[in-house]
């Protein structure tokens, strides 16, 4: 593995799990009033783009980054409606 790939991974672990601790709070709180429901539908869409594109141009970083922040992302938005 090549330093720009281990860059990608390393910057792609940190910035999917920025949203771990939002999906555990919500999780425990039962609550999503704070949470904007445009703001996680736009960023859902957007990671969905980024992931198409990793698998466009193969790159590994860009795919796991954003397959797990998709997930992530789902979770929040399943948790937004189950709270509502």
């Amino acid at each position: 593995m090549d330093t720009t790939e281990l860059i990608g991974l390393v910057a792609a672990t940190m910035t999917t799990s920025a949203f771990l601790p939002q999906v555990v709070k919500t999780w425990r709180q039962k609550s999503t009033k704070d949470i904007s429901l445009l703001m996680y539908l736009v960023l859902t869409t957007g990671t969905l783009l980024w992931l198409l594109y990793g698998v466009l141009i193969d790159s590994l970083p860009i795919m796991l980054a954003n397959a797990i922040t998709a997930f992530l992302l789902c979770c929040m938005l399943l948790l937004k409606w189950r709270y509502r």
